[in-house]
């Protein structure tokens, strides 16, 4: 028998980077998978965001693993599409155990990181749509009172300033490190309720994982490439993970054997915040 089979998982950007990692992980341990994801650029953020293809193309690869699944073109900015979307995964498969709130950008660098519209986006993505998400599958969760897990994906910056100069004090960069600080109160309140009905809430904190978010001409142009020494060191002096390495975590928490933790941040930052 198989971790998750039996459990169905909702995976907001679902179509790459961390959100693929970890719908192919859940897969591969029986789950049936919903993965939503805009599948479109978002204008304030300088690198490609996913696409239809990269959709499709995750789409197809949890399909190999013989569950059922599904793939929602959703933008977590629209609470409508968000409401939607829930209600029709939890139709198909007759319910929703395990909700990873992922969905992410980073729009703090490029042309438009000083435009309100990138912290609109950024607090819009990773703040409100994370609301969006757990308030969507919340009544879902108590009345089927069969438990669950939901992890929401938070970031060293729920807990650090990185700014080194004024020029980073910019929408973009300001309303990344306030949605991911926002995510904390939301994962905090929504365990203290649904703790009582078996539902476990908690965030998982990643330094730099090697996805599109950093991995790209803009970041090193307009942040690595003139950061003072030390900047977001860690102790055990590693750079970026793969995303697998925070699949490592999430998992756990959405399994059983992590079945009494809730209202707590898991850092997987190889000891960034000590310094």
């Amino acid at each position: 028998m198989k971790r998750f089979d039996g459990k169905t998982a909702l995976i907001t950007g679902g179509a790459r980077g961390q959100g693929r990692s970890h719908a192919l992980r859940l897969a591969r341990e029986g789950a049936d998978v919903a993965i939503l994801d805009i599948a479109a650029q978002v204008d304030s953020v300088a690198y490609p965001t996913s696409t239809l293809d990269d959709l499709k193309s995750t789409e197809r690869e949890l399909r190999e693993f013989g569950g059922r699944v599904q793939a929602i073109q959703c933008d977590v900015r629209d609470q409508a599409a968000v409401e939607s979307a829930v209600a029709g995964v939890e139709q198909e498969f007759g319910g929703i155990d395990i909700v990873l709130a992922n969905a992410g950008v980073m729009a703090s660098y490029g042309a438009k990181k000083h435009e309100m519209a990138a912290w609109d986006d950024s607090v819009a993505i990773m703040l409100n749509g994370v609301y969006y998400t757990l308030r969507a599958v919340t009544p879902g969760l108590i009345e089927r009172n069969r438990g669950g897990a939901i992890v929401i994906t938070g970031s060293t910056s729920s807990f650090i300033g990185v700014a080194y100069k004024e020029e980073m004090l910019n929408p973009g960069q300001m309303g990344y490190g306030a949605a991911k600080s926002g995510v904390l109160s939301l994962m905090r309140n929504f365990a203290m309720v649904l703790g009582q009905h078996g539902v476990r809430v908690n965030t998982v904190i990643p330094a730099g994982v090697a996805t599109t978010m950093i991995k790209n001409e803009f970041f090193e142009a307009d942040l690595a490439g003139d950061a003072p020494g030390g900047w977001m060191a860690n102790v055990m002096g590693h750079g970026p993970v793969e995303p697998e390495e925070i699949t490592n975590a999430v998992t756990w928490l959405c399994s059983d054997e992590s079945r009494f933790v809730t209202g707590q941040s898991l850092a997987v930052d190889m000891g960034t915040m000590l310094l």
